[in-house]
């Protein structure tokens, strides 16, 4: 067995046993472990990792640890570009695309909302997650810390508030998305994109009263669910100002 010395920075400290929180501590490890096994042991999934220094050195996953070892393990930097020293990961996602757990599906449609492409389907499996997020290079969304424990899972966001409305206001502040956001162009329900839609062509799949008010209208090419700015479009303009969106 080796003996390491741990420090986690910031909020990573919330996944740790108490005692081990906002301070250096050592555990024991098998001899091959690895930086990724011995962090996760340790009760930290690593996709909340965002840089570790072994020794002080930049190191990714696999680095095997060695007995006296001091390591430090730090969460996203939003002040920071520390880009050249990233080692955890190979390269940055392209595109901010998301699959959210069967427990996200009010986070999954106000992400829609705010014109994020968001998987979600309440009889996904973790595994079929783990797959997809693999394969269309997804960013997952889960309170379950096992999940995002899981190896092919590179990019993942561990959700600590539980109403939607929290939720995507975190989601927001730890990625930085309000730049990125384009808001009312996603169906909630379809996650494809809308489509504007004639009031010539509205008429007959909205309430008459409707019809005559709106001059503007969107609709789903798949469900062909019509949008139009109502009462419900009203209180989305509402979060949508919450949070920062211009």
């Amino acid at each position: 067995m080796s003996t390491t010395r741990f420090r986690f920075y910031a909020e990573l400290n919330d996944f740790l046993a108490p005692d081990r929180r906002h301070g250096a501590f050592t555990t024991q490890h098998p001899d091959t472990a690895s930086v990724k096994h011995v962090i996760e042991a340790l009760g930290v999934p690593h996709t909340e990792v965002e840089l570790v220094l072994v020794n002080g050195e930049s190191v990714d996953f696999d680095r095997q640890l060695a007995d006296g070892d001091e390591v430090a393990v730090y969460p996203v930097f939003e002040a920071f570009d520390i880009s050249p020293l990233l080692r955890v990961r190979t390269a940055p996602l392209r595109h901010t695309r998301f699959i959210a757990d069967a427990h996200m599906g009010g986070l999954a449609r106000l992400l829609r909302m705010t014109g994020f492409d968001t998987l979600y389907d309440n009889t996904y499996e973790d595994g079929q997650i783990e797959a997809l997020a693999a394969q269309q290079h997804r960013i997952v969304l889960t309170r379950d810390r096992d999940l995002l424990k899981r190896r092919s899972i590179t990019h993942g966001c561990y959700i600590h508030a539980l109403k939607p409305s929290e939720q995507i206001e975190e989601v927001f502040a730890r990625l930085d998305l309000a730049r990125s956001a384009r808001p009312l162009t996603l169906c909630l329900d379809c996650n494809t994109a809308l489509q504007p839609l004639a009031r010539a062509e509205a008429i007959g799949r909205v309430p008459p009263g409707v019809a005559q008010r709106q001059a503007a209208f969107s609709t789903c090419g798949h469900c062909r669910r019509v949008f139009w700015e109502g009462s419900h479009w009203q209180r989305m303009q509402a979060l949508i100002a919450r949070l920062g969106i211009g």
